[in-house]
């Protein structure tokens, strides 16, 4: 049975999209089964696994809706190792289109539920907002990944994400969790990022993951040539980086 999570944040630019393709890469490193799911309109973590998102015959889109089905829409990413439910624009106009179906919130778990045991893990990346399609993504796991800069407006946006998982937990999926706060684009000689990681781990204790993804150029351009950067340069820092933390991350889950 696959563990589901969301990699989400309510921020816009924390790394959510980097994280989810290099920690599914990192995975699929260490013999995991995964499927990434882009539940992001802007289809960037399609591209970032190498995956055209302009020609595609079936996406999250018609899997939502329920013209498709994942087997069907789902497509491998060669350069990561790891499927792949692929997004694009279109994926914007299921918010509208949702309204009216039945049991809207759990589309997306319901989808899941079919390819449930042919996978290990299944990691939904989330829009930066909290819309329908992100209440899918919560709906449908077991527990959420929080990637965060270690900055002040940060941790404002973190009470608030905290609070929606509460609701989302006590109204719709009681399963649901926080697996931990993964801290990334973590810069060592900034005195203010030593002071917010501090704070995390006062507060959050061992919901701070211990791995710390560093900022690192090779993560940032991996996106432009369609390669993870766990594959595209798995000597650089912020690749290893991610390699160590899909191995925190298995090591968690036999905890769980």
């Amino acid at each position: 049975m696959a563990k589901i999570f969301c990699v989400a944040n309510q921020k816009g630019g924390v790394g959510k999209t980097t994280t989810t393709v290099n920690l599914a890469a990192g995975l699929a490193k260490l013999n995991q089964r995964v499927l990434l799911v882009d539940l992001d309109p802007q289809g960037n973590a399609t591209m970032g696994a190498g995956i055209n998102k302009a020609g595609l015959s079936a996406s999250t889109y018609e899997v939502m809706l329920g013209t498709s089905d994942v087997a069907t829409a789902r497509q491998r990413s060669e350069p990561g190792h790891f499927d792949v439910l692929p997004s694009n624009r279109e994926l914007a106009g299921a918010e509208v289109e949702m309204v009216e179906l039945d049991n809207r919130e759990r589309r997306l778990k319901d989808a899941l539920a079919v390819v449930d045991k042919e996978y290990d893990f299944v990691l939904i990346d989330c829009p930066p907002a909290l819309s329908m399609l992100t209440l899918n993504g919560l709906c449908a796991a077991h527990g959420v990944i929080i990637p965060m800069q270690c900055e002040y407006y940060a941790l404002e946006g973190l009470s608030d994400l905290v609070n929606t998982i509460k609701k989302v937990h006590a109204n719709l999926n009681p399963d649901l969790k926080i697996i931990g706060l993964l801290r990334v684009m973590f810069d060592p000689r900034m005195t203010l990022s030593q002071q917010v990681s501090a704070q995390l781990e006062q507060h959050f204790g061992d919901k701070v993951f211990k791995t710390i993804i560093p900022r690192n150029v090779r993560l940032a351009e991996a996106p432009s040539y369609g390669v993870p950067g766990v594959t595209f340069d798995p000597s650089s820092k912020g690749a290893q980086a991610y390699i160590a933390f899909g191995a925190e991350m298995v090591k968690r889950i036999k905890k769980m």
